[in-house]
């Protein structure tokens, strides 16, 4: 409850929200990993962009003729003659979609779980904390990691960029990342809901990170095949970092879809969580 000047009641304090506790908990929790993220995906990122113009200079492009179609879907190679193509492939393919998106299912996954399987959750639960406040909370969580990441990288990348002669496109840049948070929404809602169902801790984060890594994998090559319309069933086709910096492609649609699926997720994660005893 909070009061007024007069020592009036005036009604409850929008800082005992359970759902507000609940997140800056968690929200905290993920703040040194978030840093140790951000420094790390930095340096991964200023790698391609120094040795992007050698690779440029040095014809890597003809490779990308040689090598099978399957390896030039699985990383993303259309271009190696810039350094938009080359920061697309690797760095966006392994670092954004296979990495940053693992680490999340992992970890949104193993908090639930783990809180399951240690008993804590009963703890939580005990007071007055409703059920859908738990899940929702430690989903705002992982906006911690997924908001500094996709402001510092980005700034990180154009002014690096800058200091080679090599401007990158601020607009591109810019929806890649914008473009990345659905993606990585959605595997986090995953994680969730996976954490719900599996309660066992890392054994959950195993579980979410190894769909997601299967996912990838199909995607992949399914695209290389005459049955490229299965790919649609990944999440992984509607976030294509080289369309966005190579040529300018924004798949909207995608993004929606993967917006809905984390709503679905989230919501299955709910209805599973207030449904079974702890």
């Amino acid at each position: 409850m909070s009061t007024d000047t007069h020592g009036r009641v005036t009604g409850r304090d929008p800082d005992d929200d359970p759902l507000l506790v609940v997140a800056r908990f968690e929200g905290r929790n993920r703040l040194r990993m978030t840093a140790v993220l951000a420094v790390l995906f930095s340096l991964f990122g200023l790698l391609y962009v120094w040795v992007g113009p050698q690779m440029i200079d040095a014809g890597f492009s003809e490779l990308l003729d040689a090598m099978p179609p399957v390896v030039t879907e699985l990383f993303g190679f259309e271009s190696l003659e810039s350094i938009e193509g080359l920061l697309a492939s690797e760095f966006y393919t392994l670092g954004w979609i296979v990495g940053l998106g693992g680490y999340l299912a992992y970890t949104a996954a193993g908090t639930v779980a783990g809180d399951l399987r240690d008993e804590r959750m009963d703890t939580v639960l005990s007071g007055p904390v409703p059920r859908r406040s738990v899940l929702l909370g430690k989903f705002l969580a992982v906006l911690v990691p997924i908001a500094a990441l996709n402001v510092v990288v980005p700034v990180v990348l154009y002014v690096a960029s800058l200091t080679i002669g090599e401007s990158l496109s601020v607009v591109d840049l810019a929806i890649v990342h914008a473009f990345s948070i659905p993606y990585l929404l959605f595997w986090s809602a995953g994680g969730i809901l996976l954490g719900v169902v599996v309660r066992r801790g890392r054994a959950a984060g195993r579980v979410a990170l190894g769909l997601l890594f299967f996912s990838w994998l199909f995607e992949s090559v399914i695209s290389t095949t005459e049955y490229d319309w299965l790919g649609g069933l990944s999440p992984v086709r509607y976030f294509d970092p080289p369309g966005i910096l190579v040529d300018s492609t924004y798949d909207v649609a995608g993004a929606g879809l993967l917006l809905a699926g984390a709503i679905v997720a989230l919501g299955l994660g709910q209805y599973w969580f207030r449904r079974r005893d702890l």
